[in-house]
C-alpha cells in the first residue's frame, strides 16, 4: 500500500491550512471510554495512562504518543482510539508529563527528545502483558520522541512495530519556520499554551534554579526563544540550539531495525522540504511515505465538510495489521 496511490484528496481538501484546522473543528462528539493507569516515576514525577482495552491473549498493545500539549482527548487520537474502539484493538495513550489534566510535581516538564520516559513506560507495559508485542504512533512532538527512541534502542526496542506522523525530525528548522507567515498563527496558540504552563509553576512550586520572572516569561513570544530559556536549561540543555541538535529525531532514522511507517505531508504549515530526510539517510526498515497534501496530522481524503473522511486511520491501522 503506497500513500502515493492510496491518497489522492478530493480539490477541496488540497489546503494545508485547511487540512491542519479542519480535524480540530470537525472532532467526534463521542468519547471512547477510557481507564487511567497511573506510574510513579523514580524522580518523584508520575506518568499517566490512558487505556481503551486491556489486551486479550497474544493481542499487541498499540501504544499511542501525542504531539505538543496533546493527550487522548486530541482529535487525532480521539479518532483512532474511536476506530480502535470498533475493532477492539488494544491501545493505550501515554500522556507527557503535565498532559494528562493533572500538573506534574517537578519543576521540569517534557520536550521533543525526552525518549527516557518512553521506555520506563514500555519496561512496565512488558513486565505486565509479558508475551504482548507493543506496537507504537508517534503524532508530531511524539513522532519525534518516537523516531528517537527507535533508533537509541536499535535492536533492543521493546516496539516490535511503529508509526510516525508529520514528526518534526528537524528542530531547528521547524522552529525557523515557525516563525513565519501563516505558521505564526500556529507558534502564537502553542506557545500561550507553553507559557501558561510556565506561568502557573513560577506562581507555585516554581522552576528550581532556573532564573526566570514572570515579566520575562511573558516576552518569550516564539519557540526558539522559549526553548532557548526555559526547555533547554529545565532539561539539561545547553540552549535552544544545543536542544535541537541533540533532540532531533532526523539523525536517528538509520539505527531503526523495526518496521517502520514514516508518513509526512510536504505542505505541512509546520515544516520545510528540509525535514524531509534523503534516503539514504533512512534504515531500510523505514518506510518513507511522502503525500503531497495532508497538512499537520491531517490527511483528510473527502467527504463533506461537517463529515470529512480521513484517510490517516485508515493507513495507520492497515500498517499495524
Amino acid at each position: 500500500m503506497n500513500s502515493a496511490d492510496q491518497y489522492q484528496p478530493s480539490r477541496w481538501w488540497r489546503n494545508r491550512h485547511l487540512q491542519t484546522i479542519w480535524p480540530l473543528l470537525t472532532k467526534p462528539r463521542r468519547r471512547p471510554p477510557l481507564t487511567r493507569q497511573r506510574i510513579e516515576l523514580d524522580d518523584g514525577d508520575f506518568i499517566d495512562l490512558d487505556w481503551l482495552w486491556r489486551p486479550k491473549p497474544e493481542q499487541p498493545i498499540l501504544l499511542i504518543l501525542h504531539g505538543l500539549e496533546g493527550s487522548a482527548d486530541s482529535h487525532y487520537i480521539r479518532r483512532l482510539l474511536l476506530d480502535c474502539h470498533t475493532e477492539g484493538r488494544a491501545a493505550v495513550v501515554m500522556h507527557q508529563r503535565s498532559c494528562s489534566g493533572e500538573p506534574n510535581r517537578l519543576p521540569r516538564s517534557y520536550h521533543s527528545g525526552e525518549t527516557q520516559d518512553l521506555g520506563t513506560v514500555l519496561a512496565t507495559l512488558s513486565q505486565a502483558h509479558p508475551g504482548h508485542e507493543i506496537h507504537a504512533v508517534g503524532y508530531s512532538l511524539g513522532g519525534n520522541v518516537l523516531t528517537k527512541y527507535l533508533g537509541e534502542q536499535g535492536r533492543d526496542s521493546l516496539i516490535h512495530r511503529a508509526a510516525v506522523v508529520s514528526a518534526p525530525l528537524d528542530l531547528a528548522r521547524c522552529a525557523e519556520a515557525m516563525s513565519q507567515g501563516f505558521a505564526r498563527v500556529y507558534q502564537n496558540h502553542l506557545v500561550s499554551r507553553l507559557k501558561q504552563k510556565t506561568a502557573a509553576k513560577l506562581a507555585g512550586p516554581g522552576l528550581g534554579d532556573l532564573p526566570l520572572a514572570a515579566g520575562e516569561l511573558e516576552k518569550l513570544n516564539t519557540f526558539y526563544h522559549f526553548d532557548d530559556a526555559v526547555t533547554a536549561p529545565l532539561h539539561g540543555f545547553a540552549g535552544a540550539e544545543d536542544y535541537y541538535q541533540r533532540a532531533s529525531g532526523k539523525g536517528f532514522l538509520a539505527n531503526i531495525t523495526v518496521p517502520t511507517l514514516l508518513l509526512h505531508a510536504l505542505d505541512d504549515p509546520f515544516m520545510t522540504h528540509d525535514v524531509v530526510p534523503p534516503v539514504e539517510q533512512i534504515s531500510p526498515s523505514v518506510q518513507l511515505e511522502l503525500c503531497d497534501y495532508g497538512g499537520h496530522v491531517g490527511f483528510i481524503e473527502g467527504g463533506w465538510p461537517w463529515a470529512p473522511r480521513f484517510y490517516l486511520e485508515r493507513r495507520l491501522l492497515h500498517h499495524f495489521r
